[in-house]
């Protein structure tokens, strides 16, 4: 499954510019024949956009998502991207993926939030593993600092998880993250991991870009630079089937020894 990552920061505060954009990027990744298209944490809205979060923040079934949707179906491809989700008078840090005939396949809430400017804005979501069938590929959703506890990761792992989409904001100085951390949750966990991350300079943050898609080897598939960027790269379930069976990480385990961890 060709898989094709957006990294841009839009225009922050503006839905319609970043619907533009990736509208763009849709078209772009389905004429080099990409089955899903990702883009990063709160792409919809622009991520440091302090109290406009609120107001921008809409139901997941709301204008933005189905104006998504007409987006997947007009090119035919899957979408994933992060947004602010309003549910009553609470506020989540969300991504959602839309299939290609605008179902809407999984909705994911962010649980572990990064610093004080995400604990003022947001709520944390309480599900970890959110999964949805896409192409004979189970893909999961997690965004940015949640892939940064094992634990959840491996979560994933156990539940079948075969592609982990990653909507990230990641800033400087923490790029170390996307260059070394996410090829490894890769491998430790047998699956594939895409980390798709916002690009440049936004309000007090310094986003780092270098998105990246990993596979279970460890080895990056494809890596963006520092600026707006669209790479592609397949996941290959076969080939993760033969690493599944080679690597005996996930079958070593002994779970028995692992109470003091909760």
């Amino acid at each position: 499954m060709r898989t094709a990552l957006l990294q841009s920061s839009g225009r922050p505060g503006s839905v319609e510019a970043n619907l533009k954009v990736l509208d763009e990027a849709a078209a772009s990744a389905a004429a080099a024949g990409a089955a899903l298209l990702a883009a990063p944490e709160m792409f919809l809205t622009g991520y440091a956009i302090g109290d406009d979060i609120a107001l921008l923040a809409e139901e997941a079934d709301g204008e933005g998502a189905d104006a998504v949707a007409e987006i997947a179906v007009r090119h035919g491809l899957a979408v994933a991207y992060g947004y602010p989700e309003r549910s009553g008078d609470t506020v989540f840090n969300s991504a959602q993926l839309i299939s290609a005939d605008g179902t809407r396949l999984a909705n994911y809430r962010k649980t572990h939030l990064f610093g004080c400017f995400e604990r003022d804005h947001f709520t944390p979501g309480e599900q970890p593993v959110v999964q949805a069938e896409l192409g004979g590929v189970r893909v999961g959703l997690m965004i940015c600092y949640d892939v940064e506890f094992p634990e959840n990761v491996r979560a994933h792992a156990l539940a079948g998880t075969d592609l982990l989409l990653v909507p990230t904001a990641q800033m400087h100085p923490f790029q170390f993250v996307a260059e070394s951390l996410v090829p490894v949750r890769a491998w430790e966990n047998q699956m594939y991991v895409a980390y798709v991350n916002r690009v440049g300079q936004e309000g007090e943050f310094d986003f780092v870009g270098l998105s990246v898609l990993a596979g279970p080897d460890g080895v990056a598939r494809a890596r963006a630079g520092r600026g707006a960027d669209l790479v592609l790269a397949d996941v290959d379930p076969a080939f993760l089937a033969a690493s599944r069976e080679a690597n005996p990480y996930l079958k070593d385990r002994r779970p028995g020894l692992y109470g003091s961890l909760v």
